[in-house]
């Protein structure tokens, strides 16, 4: 265990100190982090047995903190003024995904309830920008394609939470066949979070407004009050029975909406502390989980997988976007640089009790593989196709893809670039 432990703190110290220089590789974190757990998990020097209660911990404050964090950094003006595709990716782009990613899977699920099958196909769905870094950093891709990306990546996750939870809902009941009353519970969920959200961050937003303009706070302690509010909103949304990740993601938008740039620590974290728990997230995951879904990956597994990534995501986009000034090459690009990572283990992990044992497995053995198979490929394909994408607009002269942005229009910051 020791030797293990030492082993993880040596390697996340070597490549924090090349990290710079392997953003512009092939060799993405995710990709290295869950390939390193794997490893120590095969070599018996850290037992996956040990990790599976940790990773539980470390992936359920991630996903709160993250959801915060991100819908912190969303200026809604901005968003409705200035970003026709990101919006259209999202309102039209992300129910499609589900839609058409239920009706791919179906085939090959036979047995499975409808509600069930929908659920597998929302946990599919977020995309996560972190694992295309050499794309939304690649300063040879124009700013709107790079800016577009990276404000969907950092929303849909948010977005996508409500339909996992109801489907998950729906899929329990369905396998139970009991009187459950699915629908009150789904209401609740739903509406209570959102609820204490609003009220979480507006009040957060004001008292540190309040705070800063008596000279009662500082830079210094503004983190913690951060993530402080994020932990209010998420335990409150719970004891009154509506669901914490949705009333952690609302208080975070209406908390950056008050406070408006003006609370550093939302724009810092995801530089820092924000990327060490990112990182410790997918480790445990190589270490805990990819072992055992390894185990389970089936053919039919594989194929639900890879018609996601090649044809679900890419077409819903494409079928978003039409109506928009977006050339096909860069509909494609788009379709295909939506990766899944951290939300779609983490929306797994957040089922496992609630669907029951039955189903539990097999869809977190399915997201588990679909993270590490989109880890591989977009992460070998993320700095080569950024270059050829940059390459074929350039060539293209002067078109919508290139068109600068005013200079009163402020770029949308996002915490998952």
């Amino acid at each position: 265990m020791t030797l293990g432990l030492l082993s993880a703190a040596v390697f996340t110290v070597g490549f924090a100190m090349i990290a710079k220089r392997l953003a512009s590789t092939v060799l993405t974190a995710p990709m290295a982090f869950i390939a390193f757990g794997f490893l120590l998990s095969i070599t018996g020097w850290l037992p996956h047995q040990a990790a599976e209660a940790s990773l539980h911990l470390v992936a359920e404050i991630a996903l709160i903190l993250l959801l915060f964090l991100d819908a912190a950094q969303i200026d809604l003006a901005a968003l409705r003024q200035r970003h026709v595709w990101p919006v259209r990716m999202l309102a039209v782009g992300l129910p499609l995904s589900i839609a058409l990613g239920t009706l791919a899977a179906w085939p090959f699920l036979p047995g499975w309830p409808l509600a069930a099958v929908a659920l597998v196909a929302a946990i599919l769905a977020p995309t996560d920008a972190a694992l295309g870094q050499a794309v939304v950093s690649n300063p040879a891709v124009p700013d709107r394609p790079r800016r577009a990306l990276t404000v969907e990546s950092g929303l849909n996750d948010g977005l996508a939470l409500p339909a996992v939870l109801l489907f998950a809902s729906l899929s329990a009941q369905a396998m139970a066949q009991d009187g459950t009353d699915w629908l009150l519970f789904g209401a609740r969920q739903l509406l209570l979070g959102p609820l204490v959200g609003i009220v979480a961050g507006l009040a957060g937003g004001v008292l540190l407004l309040k705070a800063k303009e008596r000279d009662l706070t500082a830079d210094t302690y503004e983190g913690i009050g951060a993530i402080a509010l994020a932990g209010s909103a998420y335990l409150g949304a719970n004891a009154i029975g509506g669901n914490g990740f949705i009333a952690a993601f609302v208080a975070g938008l209406c908390f950056g909406n008050v406070v408006k740039g003006r609370c550093r620590f939302v724009y810092e974290f995801t530089e820092g502390e924000g990327q060490l728990l990112t990182w410790g997230a997918f480790f445990l995951l190589g270490l805990a989980l990819l072992p055992q879904a390894l185990d389970h990956l089936t053919w039919p597994m594989l194929a639900i997988i890879l018609v996601s990534l090649f044809v679900v995501r890419p077409l819903a986009i494409w079928l978003a976007l039409i109506g928009t000034d977006a050339a096909p090459l860069t509909r494609l690009f788009f379709g295909w640089f939506g990766p899944r990572v951290l939300a779609t283990a983490l929306f797994a992990l957040l089922i496992l009790k609630t669907v029951g044992h039955d189903l539990a497995e097999p869809v977190l053995a399915l997201a588990v593989n679909a993270v590490w198979i989109s880890a591989l490929l977009h992460g070998l394909s993320a700095w080569p196709g950024a270059n050829w994408y940059a390459a074929r607009v350039g060539a293209m002269g002067v078109c919508p893809e290139t068109r600068a942005i005013t200079s009163s229009a402020k770029p949308l910051p996002t915490a998952d670039t």
